[in-house]
């Protein structure tokens, strides 16, 4: 059979990657898809300097466009990043019946429902494996490997920048300001990092996760995001301290009443495996009915780990370019006309143990206040440490575990504690998950 063409949009970071093991892995490549692919032409905007290692038997072009519109292009390839030019790209690629391969989460989070009904409408595919946690097979393991399951929760360290930094804060007591500003320099951070260090990044990943993993439209709208810039390296330290491993997390979770979407630091025992997830790594643990908790792990991002989703995305396309529409794998794991419509719950009524830091005045009572406003509310109390700061001072660190309990009046306990007088900072709070 003739190479299938592919027309690659995108020659920066992970599209090199993508275009250096198509060319270095082409023999087993072809193999496995059972016929040749080879890149027919490239769009990008600095072609001088892109770091593709063969560009031999390709087209370059600034013009993104050309590639998408030439007739000879089998397979649309989308590695440019955004949300509105990668839009049309995908749609116009889609209109003429060709099929997309993407690694773009924001597309797919903000947009896939429009995409995906496009492209059920015109018999094509639109693969994204490499949209969420990098190298690591997730969409293949939960939408394939998990079909016989019923999926009960989904938690992930989805964003490798968050995690390098509560990495660096636990185990060199560092500042979080200090070691943001060396991810920058190392290049896991963007010069603005309000992506990575405030959920938005980790929140596009989940929506995805959540829509294979339930059965439910895209909804990013709907997940709660919470970043990690108000982590303290005390914070870090008590956590130790208490036997918990401060994480990023992405929590998707089916309940009774309805689906909880939710991002925000979290507090995990450390004898979890998740909770050893260190530096720039990723992991998403999986709890299914049937084979119980599976966890998947390794490169969240860089060129070649996420080439290789990409490439794999390829290949599982080429295998079903001859394969009837209705008989493929569905884009979001449960055939299109049954995606339901469950109720995605308010964060108010998400229920979770609680991690709570004050600083109060260090004299009889206090705690007494604390606890009467937290019985009130219907919060029990599971642990209490206080440490005394320097010998000149007559304050104190109060640090409170809580059993678990409703968003909602954890919110509202708080509101009332910091309106003690002998409550002297506004309280840190961080939600605990066991992840059994």
């Amino acid at each position: 059979m003739k190479p299938v063409k592919l027309g690659l949009l995108g020659l920066g970071t992970v599209g090199s990657g993508t275009a250096n093991v198509l060319k270095r892995n082409s023999d087993e490549i072809t193999r496995r898809a059972g016929r040749g692919i080879e890149i027919m032409a490239a769009a990008g905007k600095n072609l001088d300097s892109h770091n593709c290692r063969d560009v031999t038997g390709m087209r370059l072009t600034e013009d993104a466009f050309s590639v998408v519109n030439d007739p000879e292009v089998e397979v649309v390839v989308e590695l440019i990043g955004g949300t509105t030019l990668a839009r049309e790209l995908v749609l116009c690629a889609i209109d003429q019946g060709k099929h997309v391969v993407t690694a773009n989460k924001a597309l797919i989070a903000l947009h896939g429902n429009e995409i995906f009904a496009r492209a059920q409408e015109k018999g094509v595919i639109v693969a994204f494996e490499a949209a969420v946690a990098g190298g690591i097979p997730i969409i293949k393991a939960i939408r394939e490997g998990l079909a016989g399951n019923r999926i009960n929760w989904v938690a992930g360290i989805i964003n490798g920048t968050g995690n390098f930094i509560l990495t660096e804060m636990r185990d060199k007591g560092r500042d979080f300001q200090d070691v943001l500003a060396e991810a920058q320099r190392l290049g896991y951070a963007e010069a603005d990092p309000t992506f990575d260090v405030e959920g938005i990044d980790a929140a596009h990943k989940l929506t995805i996760l959540a829509s294979i993993a339930f059965g439910i439209p895209l909804q990013f709208e709907r997940v709660y995001t919470e970043g990690i810039t108000g982590i303290t390296r005390e914070d870090v330290a008590y956590a130790n301290e208490l036997g918990y491993r401060i994480k990023h997390l992405g929590i998707a979770r089916r309940t009774e009443q309805g689906i909880e979407l939710r991002v925000h630091p979290t507090l995990i025992p450390e004898r979890r495996l998740i909770a050893n997830v260190d530096g720039v790594m990723n992991a998403v643990l999986v709890s299914a009915d049937a084979v119980g908790p599976t966890l998947y792990y390794g490169a969240g991002a860089g060129s070649e780990p996420t080439g290789s989703a990409v490439v794999a995305d390829i290949v599982d396309v080429v295998r079903a370019m001859t394969t009837d529409p209705e008989n493929r794998v569905p884009h979001l794991a449960f055939q299109a006309d049954t995606l339901s419509d469950t109720t995605i719950l308010p964060m108010e009524d998400v229920k979770t143990s609680f991690y709570l830091r004050l600083r109060v005045l260090d004299r009889p009572g206090v705690m007494a206040d604390i606890t009467r406003i937290l019985a009130s509310l219907d919060i029990s109390i599971e642990a209490i440490l206080q440490k005394e700061q320097d010998d000149d001072t007559t304050e104190a660190d109060v640090i409170l575990l809580t059993h678990e309990v409703r968003e909602g009046n954890m919110v509202q306990a708080i509101r009332e504690i910091e309106a003690l007088e002998t409550v002297k900072t506004p309280v840190i709070r961080i939600r605990l998950e066991n992840l059994k």
